[in-house]
């Protein structure tokens, strides 16, 4: 947790780098002075070598002196004529004594000893040794101890024998070796046997033998006489080999000094702990000083960086600019980006809730408005869908701007009206507001009321000015609704007016249905199909100049088991959407080849027209299809298309056509006078016949006008070499100017309604003896 702050981690950083620089400066000085010392121990121990040399020399000088002194007395030599051994030892006792030896005897010539006691083997080494040198002297080991040997020959006149003086090298001689050095050195002679090696030293730890022998014998092959490095348990030293002269042939002897780099560099302790604690205090003070550093550096970060998570919750974020440095300007182009940045904000958020053509608020911002008005309101609230008729006449003879301007201006007066709130664009040419009122009468009179004062002309551009006809939709915002809810049943209550041919309308929940019911409906036609629920009626043609029934039309019928009986106009556009007209209409076609056999079988040879889907036409295969079915037909068929199926598609769907017209299949337009592009198309289609529009039709005996589209339809139809069939006669007076005007075919309620086969059967049986009796 400590080092997740910055002014922590940079504190720790430089005192990290100082302690390491502290650390490369202690660790250069420490190998300075150990150097040092080294140089300084290797020039003592080179010295006191030199002077040990030179004290070996006078030493065995001296004695040397000493014992020819003796070696030459009168008296001494007389003494050992005649054989005077108290005299002998006396005068070697004395001598002994005034030159400070340790041993003084006389070897003679046969091999006895006088004044020492020594084993044979001793005496044989003595008298080897004697015997190769006039004057031998050097180093032999008596009684396995290492003695510095000087020896006089005497004559009498021939060699009888030796004057011997020894001096044992032990402690006490090395350490007045040592005494006469500079520094404390450690010194000890070692000797070598033969058979043995080098021998081991008592003040030397048993476990550095083997590393003490191995330095003795690599300096004693090369003849080193400069000192090197000894590492031992103990530690460093620096250590110097002296051979020495030995009496012993096979052997030889070494004064090995040394000096431990350890006592060397004690001098210099004091000073290497002033080192490590000015570094210590240094470390401490940088430390310090880092982490107010650091800490002077990251106060203003930590300010931008709450300022950043107030930016973020969407607060107001500005940091206060102390400095002119780079943390000044750091906060200064913060304060710049979190103003851009609720600039921008404020931007989006209106750009979110306003739309862009108009400049008025969208229907997420009356969404907002309905929601905060349900919540306080006492009274109910409504939510209004506001229409303009006819808009996209008005836009194409205004343009898109002024259009655009007569919505604001309209939206404008709503928002002065103070009896309404949350004026907003929910669609092009709807707009939304919200309004409440005591109960359903008094917010039909507000709407009322709201549609005469927005009914005035609007004047727009250079003051041209336009009339707006305008109705609305109404929905009641229930408690716990969501605003969107409220906002969906309001523009389906302006569908509903607009239908209704109403200015106003309240949402009509039993006249809507339920969509989702309605789109269950694909999933169960297929079973509807198999189980008979779906069944074909046929509703009879009449040929108004044969005086009977020529032709059928099939028409598609669901029984639902819960909903009861389903209007075509409910679930044929539902199969089209969802893609279940092709299986619909493969289904109608077998039932009508099948029907269509069971009244040849009974005699009644009559046309059977089915309706084609223009999605059906659509469909690259579907004619081939259909002829190939048509194939197993009976009588003759017919397909019936309305004016508007070759507008998706033209090209293919007039394709299909004429393979059905090249196969010998009539093809019916149904609905004619409906579309605004019947002309257009109907000298493309290759048709049999024209299906007038019950609209018009039922209208020809009460208007003018609708007779004269009727006979001019008539007219236009048989010059173009087609049959016309009038749908939804119901009347006699109907049928008859019908008769008088040329139609060839009627159908309708007056003739027939839809039958079902047996019925259908029961009909033509009646239609043919009633056309027996007039014949």
């Amino acid at each position: 947790m400590l080092f997740r702050r910055l002014s922590s981690r940079l504190a720790f950083l430089y005192a990290a780098l100082f302690g390491a620089v502290l650390l490369l400066v202690s660790a250069a000085v420490y190998t300075s002075i150990g150097r040092v010392a080294a140089k300084q121990v290797t020039a003592e121990l080179t010295a006191t070598g030199a002077v040990f040399d030179r004290l070996w020399t006078l030493r065995t000088q001296r004695l040397s002196a000493g014992a020819a002194l003796l070696a030459r007395d009168f008296g001494f030599r007389e003494a050992i004529a005649t054989r005077d051994r108290a005299t002998i030892v006396s005068a070697l006792e004395n001598l002994r004594e005034r030159l400070g030896l340790d041993r003084a005897f006389m070897l003679t010539a046969d091999g006895r000893t006088i004044g020492a006691k020594l084993t044979d083997e001793e005496i044989g080494e003595i008298q080897t040794a004697f015997e190769a040198a006039e004057q031998p002297s050097g180093v032999l080991m008596l009684d396995d101890q290492p003695y510095h040997i000087v020896s006089a020959p005497v004559f009498s006149p021939d060699l009888i024998g030796w004057v011997v003086f020894a001096t044992h090298l032990d402690a006490r001689e090395m350490a007045a070796l040592e005494r006469l050095s500079a520094v404390p050195l450690k010194a000890v002679v070692i000797h070598r046997e033969a058979r043995h090696g080098w021998e081991a030293d008592r003040s030397i730890a048993a476990r550095d033998q083997a590393v003490v022998r191995q330095f003795i014998e690599t300096a004693v092959a090369k003849g080193r006489a400069s000192p090197g490095e000894l590492d031992l348990s103990d530690g460093r030293s620096v250590a110097l080999v002296k051979p020495l002269p030995s009496l012993d042939q096979d052997g030889a002897a070494v004064l090995l000094i040394r000096y431990p780099l350890a006592r060397a560099l004690a001098p210099f302790q004091p000073l290497l702990l002033v080192v490590v604690g000015m570094g210590l205090l240094g470390i401490a003070l940088v430390g310090g000083g880092s982490w107010l550093l650091a800490r002077g550096v990251t106060r203003p970060i930590t300010q931008l960086a709450e300022a950043a998570e107030r930016l973020q919750r969407g607060d107001e974020a500005q940091v206060q600019v102390t400095t002119e440095d780079e943390i000044g300007h750091l906060a200064t182009s913060f304060n710049a980006m979190a103003t851009a940045m609720r600039d921008r904000e404020r931007r989006i958020t209106h750009l979110a809730m306003h739309d862009a053509e108009t400049g008025l608020p969208n229907r997420v911002a009356l969404e907002a408005s309905v929601s905060e008005l349900s919540e306080r309101s006492q009274d109910q609230v409504y939510v209004a869908a506001l229409g303009i008729q006819r808009f996209e006449q008005v836009r194409g003879a205004i343009g898109y701007t002024l259009a655009a301007q007569a919505v604001r201006m309209i939206g404008a007066r709503l928002g002065s009206i103070a009896r309404v709130g949350g004026v907003a664009r929910i669609s092009t040419d709807v707009l939304g507001f919200t309004l409440s009122a005591q109960d359903v009468q008094a917010a039909e009179a507000a709407a009322l009321g709201l549609l005469g004062e927005l009914q005035r002309p609007l004047k727009v551009g250079q003051g041209e000015a336009i009339d707006v006809s305008l109705i609305m939709g109404l929905a009641a915002v229930e408690r716990g609704m969501p605003a969107s809810s409220g906002i969906e049943l309001a523009s389906i209550a302006l569908d509903q007016a607009r239908g209704g041919r109403r200015r106003l309308a309240f949402f009509d929940a039993a006249a809507y249905g339920d969509p989702s019911s309605n789109l269950s409906l694909m999933s169960s036609m297929r079973k509807a199909m198999q189980t008979g629920q779906m069944d074909l009626y046929y509703q009879p043609k009449f040929d108004l100049r044969r005086r009977t029934v020529v032709g059928v039309e099939a028409l598609a019928r669901w029984s639902h088991p819960v909903r009861g009986m389903l209007s075509p106009e409910l679930f044929v556009p539902m199969a089209e959407d969802t893609g279940y007209i092709g299986e619909l209409t493969e289904w109608v076609l077998t039932r009508a080849i099948r029907d269509q056999r069971a009244l040849h079988a009974a005699g009644h040879d009559v046309e059977v027209a089915i309706n084609v889907s223009g999605r059906n036409l659509c469909e690259p295969d579907f004619a081939a299809k259909a002829v190939k079915q048509l194939e197993k037909a009976t009588g003759r068929f017919c397909i019936e298309i309305t004016e508007t199926a070759v507008i998706e598609n033209p090209d293919l769907a007039l394709a299909s056509l004429d393979s059905f017209a090249g196969a010998g299949v009539g093809v019916s337009i149904d609905d004619f006078g409906t579309g605004l592009s019947s002309l257009a198309h109907l000298k493309r289609i290759r048709g049999d016949e024209l299906k007038i529009d019950k609209s018009i039709v039922e209208g020809v005996t009460e208007s003018q006008r609708d007779a004269l589209i009727v006979r001019s339809t008539i007219d236009l139809a048989h010059s173009l070499g087609l049959k016309v069939t009038a749908e939804g006669v119901q009347t006699q007076a109907c049928f008859a100017l019908l008769a008088a005007m040329g139609c060839d075919r009627v159908q309708g309620y007056l003739v027939a309604e839809p039958l079902r086969l047996k019925d259908l059967l029961t009909f033509l049986e009646d239609d043919r003896a009633d056309l027996k009796s007039h014949g």
